[in-house]
């Protein structure tokens, strides 16, 4: 992690974070770690919505937010950072104002642009890390190939239907055996053809499906950011909804 200047925890701070305080394996110098972070989540929609919350929960320090749309009312039934008084909104501002309500101690950076291969590596370039939410291959394709331009931890995940999955990329990084840890191409050498994956809107998608895996991206931010546990590299981890079942699969790299 890029370490930034920040003040030590105030009295409010300690009080607000004590059961992460308590923990023997972040403490409060892993509280300080997240305090430092600056982790720039892509989408503020289904996936963005609990990964913003989560993450403000527990106090990181700069929270970067990427999204282009307005809120609307058919978003509402997942995306549970925006409220109904918000449709009609740019879902940064939305997800600002909550974030503002769960944590006055976070900052909060919109980008209310759709990022491109042309502009992801300048706004990555400003983060420590990135949780990609986003819906559709392209972006994922630029923001995958930013974040290893640029160096960036990413922890990228998508949902349809009643399916999720989620993996961690640092293919910048080699692993223990020598070979770099496998990067997004390696996974998705190309995306599939043009139709072929319907959209949430043309397939649907179970709103609290989103949560779950939403919720399990925040959480291997957190563990990147703490340097805690170990986190999903080199491997998908797969959810299925409907039979209640994660699997894990493994996936290689370049030598």
């Amino acid at each position: 992690m890029t370490r930034h200047e920040t003040p030590p925890l105030s009295p409010e701070e300690l009080e607000r974070y004590a059961r992460h305080i308590v923990l023997p394996e972040i403490g409060g110098p892993g509280q300080q770690k997240l305090k430092r972070a600056r982790v720039l989540v892509i989408g503020a929609g289904g996936l963005g919505a609990p990964v913003l919350e989560y993450l403000a929960a527990a106090g990181i320090g700069t929270l970067g937010i990427v999204d282009d749309d307005t809120v609307s009312l058919s978003n509402l039934q997942r995306q549970v950072i925006h409220d109904t008084d918000a449709v009609g909104l740019p879902k940064t501002d939305s997800a600002k104002r909550a974030i503002a309500r769960i944590n006055p101690h976070v900052a909060v950076e919109t980008h209310a642009l759709r990022l491109t291969a042309a502009n992801a590596g300048e706004l990555v370039r400003g983060y420590d890390l990135v949780a990609d939410g986003s819906d559709n291959f392209d972006t994922r394709y630029a923001v995958a190939d930013a974040c290893a331009g640029e160096k960036r931890p990413l922890v990228s995940a998508a949902v349809g239907r009643f399916d999720g999955s989620i993996t961690v990329l640092k293919p910048y990084e080699a692993r223990p055996d020598g070979r770099n840890w496998p990067s997004y191409r390696d996974l998705f050498p190309e995306p599939p053809p043009a139709g072929l994956v319907p959209s949430c809107a043309e397939a649907g998608v179970l709103g609290a499906l989103t949560g779950v895996i939403g919720t399990l991206q925040a959480l291997e931010v957190i563990k990147l950011v703490t340097g805690i546990g170990e986190p999903l590299l080199g491997r998908l981890l797969l959810y299925d909804a409907l039979g209640a079942r994660f699997d894990t699969i493994r996936y290689g790299g370049k030598a």
